[in-house]
């Protein structure tokens, strides 16, 4: 089969990668984002490039000279593997088969641009990633397959994303498209009564509040590891709270339970999180018991004032 891939960063180029040296389809030209003034190459771009392979960045699909490009390259399929633009109907349905596009959740659960951040967050036990037939709607339309996946009761976005998501998912880009090369791939119609959609998790999202109970805190902490990094205040100061662990113990929220080598332990509701590391502003990730050698941290300091 003729295909485009069109993707970005490191999936997108690992899917590319695992297509070229499975060697069973002709790749006809590869879809990225523009290049931005002060960013690094994207590594799809420049794997793209080092193949000898056709590289297309258009804005967007909204004039007739970028439809007529994708369409004068005559794919069968255009597989779509980590997109953050929007491409319309016109753009999908060029190649014969259409498009497929790629989501790291299990939809319709998760819609949205940080899908792997939010399940941790809320504490589900399972998670795992899907490729659909994407529409106009964000995130929506039929599946062709998905693969699930269990979130640990400790796993941060690191754990479920790079460790369990990402190496499967690359893998079955190949049986993604082994489904149209037989000529009735599936549909797996979304149950909309199911769905949920969550915006960007982004900074704001990720202050901590220590007067909510000890799940709650430990969850968005590992749900917003490595990004946008879960934090706090000490004296006004911003300070990123990276690696943590659960605690049991009593006492008033938002106090520093106690200091040792292991770590700031910090009381919440019905238990304690051990803050293992840290990253202070302006600098890089330290461990908290040198943290608070630092700044003066003992039992009793007061955490988010």
């Amino acid at each position: 089969m003729r295909l485009i891939v069109m993707g970005q960063q490191a999936f997108g180029k690992d899917a590319l990668s695992k297509l070229l040296d499975a060697g069973t389809d002709d790749v006809v030209a590869v879809y990225c984002e523009p290049d931005r003034d002060g960013k690094p190459i994207d590594p799809i771009k420049e794997f793209a490039l080092e193949q000898g392979l056709p590289v297309e960045q258009p804005a967007n699909f909204d004039d007739a000279s970028a439809l007529e490009t994708l369409a004068g390259y005559k794919a069968d399929l255009m597989v779509m593997a980590f997109v953050n633009v929007f491409v319309p109907e016109a753009a999908r349905d060029t190649p014969t088969h259409g498009s497929i596009c790629f989501h790291p959740s299990l939809l319709p659960l998760h819609r949205g641009p940080s899908a792997v951040n939010w399940p941790i967050i809320m504490g589900a036990t399972k998670s795992g990633y899907s490729w659909f037939y994407p529409t106009d709607g964000l995130d929506e339309g039929d599946s062709l397959m998905q693969w699930e996946c269990e979130i640990g009761p400790d796993d941060t976005v690191i754990d479920l994303y790079f460790k369990k998501i990402y190496p499967s998912a690359v893998d079955s880009v190949l049986a993604v498209v082994d489904h149209f090369r037989d000529g009735n791939p599936p549909h797996i119609v979304p149950d909309e009564a199911q769905a949920t959609y969550e915006r960007r998790c982004v900074k704001k999202h990720a202050r901590i509040d220590w007067n909510k109970p000890v799940g709650q805190v430990y969850n968005l902490i590992r749900g917003t590891n490595p990004a946008p990094g879960a934090w706090t205040t000490l004296g006004g100061v911003e300070v990123q709270m990276c690696d943590s662990a659960r605690l049991p113990g009593d006492g008033v929220s938002g106090k520093v339970a106690d200091v040792s080598d292991d770590g700031v332990a910090v009381q919440c509701v019905g238990g304690r999180i051990l803050i293992k590391r840290v990253r202070p502003a302006g600098e890089g990730k330290i461990p908290a018991s040198e943290w608070a050698a630092a700044a003066g941290i003992s039992k009793g300091t007061v955490l988010g004032e």
